[in-house]
């Protein structure tokens, strides 16, 4: 069948279907980041307990990407994402009622379980149907739809639970949600160029562990666990930090330092050029380098300063993570599918592990003390990507500027 072509109703239909189900997803994964805090209050739970809604959910989307690709490749790729955005409206509006700390754990879990259905098939569809020449634009309007999510769901969260609590800020977004997934499910056309493949178990294993025989793999799944890990473990503290005296921020306040992710919005693109030129081991080195002197000027006391801090870690973060994931994607030349999927389950075990982790160093250290957890996570990422530069080493090629 022919494929899709830009400038037609049929593009447009896609791209914005796409768009709002990856603001969905992303907005739903991250709601409870900004309201960390009201979450202990209401419960009467620690910062590190709290931090489970949403270690919970990157948990599970983690466990659930890799397997949801190839139940797509057998059932289809529209109904499995339409599922998985109506599904995640759905259980939000559920968790949003829940009146004990433990059921809410368990919303959020199957929340991730669901939302990997989109993720994990999204790219494929769009590979599919969309004509190869302008299949970079739709990728990208794909690929805004994940981080405006991620940050308007921050941003709505924290605004909202300022007037009508953490119950009206989650069930803010399951609203929201479902709104996107009905436009979803009517605006998506149906693969057309969508071959069913047969169920194969045995296949996923092999090319699984295809993709971890090779080390210069192994390292950069562990830099993308080291470099989510510290990230989330900032953003998820940082709330409680700046909540607190002597800032006493609002919820709806701490809401807005998340448009400090428009950092990473420039540093992807910027890293990865300067990558292409100079090679990606040194700019891989680079980009974690910022991230870890970001989070030493966060130490700082004075709010602006502070602030600026978290934006320069948040720049490097999203250097690193772009260049991390594209560099597997060059590297593996077999199981391309299956090196991303790992890369992508390393890099949610690191936000849900170390996000968690880092609240005991909160309890006991403070703020300096999760800052301190984060240094060593980006200290090892650096030796990581030095060991991937000893192990590339006469394989990686740079372009010249004239």
């Amino acid at each position: 069948m022919p494929r899709i072509q830009r400038r037609t109703r049929e593009y447009q239909l896609v791209t914005l279907a796409l768009f709002l189900g990856a603001l969905s997803i992303y907005a739903s994964l991250y709601v409870t980041q900004p309201i960390l805090p009201l979450l202990s209050a209401d419960f009467g739970i620690t910062p590190a307990q709290a931090s489970l809604s949403v270690s919970t959910a990157t948990i599970s989307m983690a466990i659930s990407q890799v397997l949801v690709g190839p139940v797509a490749d057998s059932l289809g790729r529209k109904p499995i994402m339409t599922v998985a955005v109506l599904a995640t409206g759905v259980i939000g509006l559920v968790a949003s009622r829940t009146v004990a700390f433990g059921p809410f754990l368990f919303t959020r879990f199957l929340q991730g379980l669901v939302m990997a259905g989109l993720p994990a098939t999204a790219m494929a569809y769009l590979a599919e149907e969309i004509d190869p020449q302008h299949l970079g634009a739709a990728m990208g309007l794909y690929i805004s739809g994940n981080s405006l999510g991620g940050l308007g769901g921050r941003i709505i969260s924290g605004s909202v639970a300022e007037f009508w609590g953490w119950r009206g800020a989650v069930a803010a977004i399951g609203v929201v949600s479902l709104v996107c997934a009905l436009w979803f499910a009517r605006a998506l056309p149906p693969s057309r160029n969508f071959r069913a493949q047969p169920l194969q178990l045995r296949r996923l294993v092999h090319s699984l562990f295809g993709a971890v025989r090779d080390p210069l793999l192994r390292a950069l799944y562990l830099v993308g666990f080291m470099a989510m890990g510290s990230f989330v473990a900032l953003y998820n503290y940082v709330s409680y930090h700046l909540m607190a005296p002597p800032y006493s921020l609002s919820a709806a306040l701490m809401g807005w330092i998340f448009l400090l992710y428009l950092a990473g919005t420039f540093s992807s693109a910027l890293m990865g050029r300067l990558s292409d030129q100079y090679g990606r081991a040194p700019m891989l080195a680079l980009s974690l380098g910022i991230e870890l002197a970001g989070a030493a000027i966060a130490l700082a006391g004075p709010l602006l300063v502070k602030i600026g801090g978290i934006a320069v870690f948040t720049f490097g973060f999203f250097g690193a993570h772009s260049i991390a994931s594209s560099w597997v994607g060059q590297r593996a030349r077999h199981d391309k599918g299956a090196a991303s999927a790992l890369y992508l389950f390393t890099y949610y075990m690191g936000a849900s592990i170390a996000g968690t982790v880092a609240g005991l160093f909160w309890m006991r250290f403070g703020w300096p003390g999760v800052v301190g957890f984060i240094a060593c996570l980006l200290a090892t990422a650096v030796g990581l990507a030095a060991l991937a530069r000893k192990l590339s080493a006469g394989t990686e090629t740079v372009s010249t500027i004239d």
